[in-house]
């Protein structure tokens, strides 16, 4: 019985990924959905509106975890969205990029539940602006393999 509780509190402090990991699991979220918006050099304030509204709706719920602020972590998501727009930030290729990079080092993070989720925001995001254009469904198809990647 002890063994158990122990080896529970051993998983939960060891194998759970750090505040900070978690922090940077979504802000490299909000560069993988900016990519997505801005695949085709422009992003319309509907793609923000919806990845805000999935945000809320959505992102919230999957972890109780809160940065510094005392605000959940998944607000991180369209903080940098946010910033990358406001810089004008164009090389979206750049954001993918990171994203991948992020998930490679961190594969433990993306379970099936959080792939599916990433996908259905990155197809709600790209199909909220007149529907899909080759730009975004080319970053789409991308993603949908290197999320069947299982490391």
């Amino acid at each position: 019985m002890h063994y158990s509780i122990f080896r529970s509190i051993y998983k939960s402090l060891v194998m759970r990924p750090s505040q900070d990991i978690i922090i940077a699991f979504y802000q490299n979220l909000g560069k993988l959905f900016y990519a997505i918006a801005a695949a085709d050099k422009h992003v319309e304030e509907v793609e923000y509106t919806v990845l805000k509204e999935i945000v809320k709706t959505k992102w919230t719920k999957i972890d109780p975890v809160d940065d510094d602020f005392h605000t959940d972590t998944a607000y991180q998501i369209e903080t940098v969205f946010d910033w990358l727009n406001n810089e004008s930030f164009s090389d979206a290729e750049t954001c993918y990029t990171e994203f991948l990079d992020f998930k490679r080092a961190h594969p433990s993070l993306f379970t099936e539940e959080i792939k599916r989720l990433i996908l259905s925001t990155a197809n709600k995001i790209a199909s909220s602006f007149h529907g899909l254009n080759k730009s975004e469904l080319m970053i789409l198809a991308k993603l949908s393999i290197e999320l069947k990647k299982t490391k």
